[in-house]
């Protein structure tokens, strides 16, 4: 089991892709900190991924867009467990709305929690993990190309990958290892979800939708001593989709 005994977190790991993520390393033997604002769905989660084989699991309830409730996962993590190996920023965040009609906040909304979220847990991880930590960025097909009405998610997604490339130079001599990921369409509530899918803006061909344990077993790679020598990359999961456009 490559992730024994070790500690990580997924941020938004209550649902959807984070929840596969988190099922993923308790089946190679993690022991998981779920960090998600949302309380049921912890409470469902929690026994789910103990059932996936967690040794241990902690549910941090966790506003990923509010620096001290990062600060409090990130040291509850290491108090409860007296490490921190991985963190998965999943956490994510979509408005639909034409640019014209978007305000301010609409902006601040989606780029706290998609991007500063990132930023904060990756700022506290660098402080408290040792060598050998590895960090994933969970982007998205959306940075590199996108659709209408969600501007401020694409531009927020795409910066991510930019801060990944920061936080991979600026890990390095600290043995830190930071990459992303950037899942294409798949098969969660906020796929279906979407008002442009659902109005057919954006096209979806079923079989170039991927499964949440997809992303989740390239989340598992990029974390583990398969990848030892990957640095600031920044791999499409998107099963081709993409290349078809």
């Amino acid at each position: 089991m490559r992730f024994k005994d070790q500690v990580v977190i997924v941020t938004g790991g209550a649902s959807g892709i984070g929840l596969a993520t988190a099922k993923r390393f308790a089946s190679e033997g993690a022991r998981l900190v779920l960090a998600d604002f949302n309380q049921q769905n912890l409470k469902t989660a929690e026994p789910e991924v103990k059932a996936a084989g967690a040794p241990a699991v902690w549910a941090s309830l966790c506003d990923v867009g509010a620096e001290e409730q990062v600060k409090a996962s990130v040291l509850g993590a290491i108090e409860q467990f007296d490490r921190l190996d991985v963190v998965v920023n999943n956490a994510g965040l979509m408005l639909f709305k034409p640019i014209e009609d978007q305000t301010g906040e609409d902006w601040l909304r989606i780029l706290t929690v998609d991007l500063l979220g990132a930023f904060y847990f990756t700022k506290y991880a660098f402080r408290h993990m040792e060598a050998g930590g590895r960090i994933v960025n969970v982007s998205s097909i959306h940075a590199i190309e996108t659709t209408p009405m969600v501007a401020p998610y694409a531009a927020a997604k795409a910066a991510l990958l930019s801060f990944t490339r920061s936080s991979a130079i600026e890990g390095k001599p600290k043995g830190i290892r930071v990459n992303a990921i950037l899942p294409g369409a798949i098969d969660t509530p906020m796929l279906w979800e979407n008002p442009n899918v659902k109005a057919g803006i954006e096209k979806i061909d079923r079989t170039n939708v991927g499964k949440p344990e997809d992303v989740a077993a390239t989340i598992a790679y990029l974390a583990s001593d398969d990848a030892a020598f990957v640095q600031g990359a920044m791999l499409q999961v998107d099963g081709g989709r993409s290349d078809r456009l």
